[in-house]
């Protein structure tokens, strides 16, 4: 693979991952740490995420429940604090040393809302690919312009950047199927 074709690539393969992990945040009715783990919490005079290594132990019971144990218990309040704030419609409990988090069921209208934002998020990772795709091209034909590649290497690398793009939003697409699919699921 060229060098182009393959900082291309890298640069989607990154879409997708962001896409991935921001998409995980969307709320499917069921008990996840991803939900809750990226929030920034108060603590400690800065701002820090929730996530496992840095302030607390995040695990899910069972399919309603998401329990969250604080490695200092003099921060409960702030997580508390942090997931009431975060708009994630999640209300959280602090139940002795630790705080528990149950997740209602998702109301039609909801989960038609959730389906609606999922749309909006791929569309986002639709666009930086189109983005990266044309950064791509505009690559290829400024090597072309200092003749640096011959017009078949323009051609062909102008080809392989197309088929990423292509593979790129169909891996997009799929993952927004699932998403809609599981958000859907009662």
């Amino acid at each position: 693979m060229d060098p182009l074709t393959t900082s291309t690539k890298a640069q989607m393969d990154k879409v997708i991952e962001v896409l991935k992990n921001d998409l995980s945040t969307v709320r499917a009715g069921k008990a996840s740490p991803q939900l809750v783990e990226n929030l920034v919490v108060n603590a400690y005079g800065g701002s820090q995420k929730l996530k496992v290594i840095e302030l607390a132990q995040i695990a899910a019971v069972d399919s309603q429940t998401i329990v969250i144990t604080p490695y200092d218990l003099s921060i409960i309040g702030e997580i508390h604090k942090a997931i009431l704030e975060s708009n994630t419609g999640l209300t959280p409990v602090i139940d002795g040393q630790l705080i528990r988090i149950s997740i209602p069921p998702l109301s039609e209208e909801r989960r038609g809302e959730l389906v609606h934002l999922v749309n909006q998020k791929l569309e986002g990772g639709k666009i930086q690919v189109r983005q990266t795709r044309h950064e791509g091209m505009v690559e290829v034909k400024k090597q072309l312009n200092e003749k640096t590649i011959t017009e078949d290497d323009n051609l062909r690398l102008e080809k392989e950047i197309q088929k990423l793009t292509d593979d790129t939003i169909a891996q997009i697409e799929t993952m927004g199927k699932q998403k809609e699919q599981e958000l859907m699921a009662i």
